[in-house]
């Protein structure tokens, strides 16, 4: 076992995978963020037809795996659309950020609920003794206080969605897992590359948590005040 040496041939590839799994997990995670916001404003609606749609959103994603959502979206949606636009493609990393964005967005919209009917619901109803609408109230008085208590919980849903990212490996995205794949493959240094890889994911995740937990205690800080 020669680490030096399998780290100087096999970094390069390593690290462009690593870019991979950075960007696309920030994307997702941004995108998933409004997914959720949505998602959870519609199951707090008096209406029942935007509850039943976030009801069974959230339903499907949390209850199939991610690797078939990434074959239904890599998969599955080209050959529906193809039979209207025999042209159309959807590149790896689309279909990743899909499938990371879909599932991030339906965790999400049960942290952003939880943060919700977390806030004080007498202040909900000081704001609309002032006259102000529910609209208003929810965006300027409810949904900043929901954030800042949810904050820790997206940091640590984040976690979760970079490591999601090796399994969109099954759809050849040139993500960190992915590359080790084909060093591996032609080398026959499954067992160095791999640890390296571990370290890889186990300094950013680290650096997450340590994060996270600054974050948890500052909050909690701030609502003792």
């Amino acid at each position: 076992m020669d680490f030096v040496l399998v780290f100087q041939q096999s970094w390069p590839m390593l690290l462009e995978g690593l870019k991979v799994t950075l960007i696309i997990s920030l994307l997702s995670i941004a995108i998933g963020m409004v997914i959720g916001l949505v998602s959870c404003l519609m199951g707090l609606s008096k209406l029942k037809i935007l509850n039943a749609i976030s009801a069974v959103y959230v339903w499907i994603i949390r209850g199939t795996p991610m690797i078939v959502q990434a074959f239904i979206v890599y998969y599955g949606i080209p050959i529906v659309v193809q039979q209207f636009n025999p042209d159309f493609i959807i590149s790896e990393f689309l279909a990743g950020t899909i499938t990371l964005s879909l599932n991030a967005g339906a965790y999400l919209s049960e942290i952003f609920r939880s943060g919700i009917q977390a806030v004080d619901p007498g202040q909900i109803e000081a704001s609309r003794s002032l006259g102000i609408g529910s609209g208003k109230t929810m965006f300027k008085v409810v949904l900043p206080q929901a954030f800042k208590i949810t904050i820790p919980s997206i940091v640590n849903q984040f976690i979760i969605t970079i490591k999601d990212t090796s399994i969109l490996s099954v759809i050849s995205l040139a993500e960190l897992c992915n590359q080790a794949k084909q060093y591996s493959a032609s080398t026959y240094r499954f067992f160095e590359v791999y640890i390296l890889v571990g370290l890889c994911y186990l300094a950013i995740i680290s650096a997450l948590m340590i994060l996270s937990k600054y974050v948890e205690k500052k909050v909690s800080y701030d609502r003792k005040k």
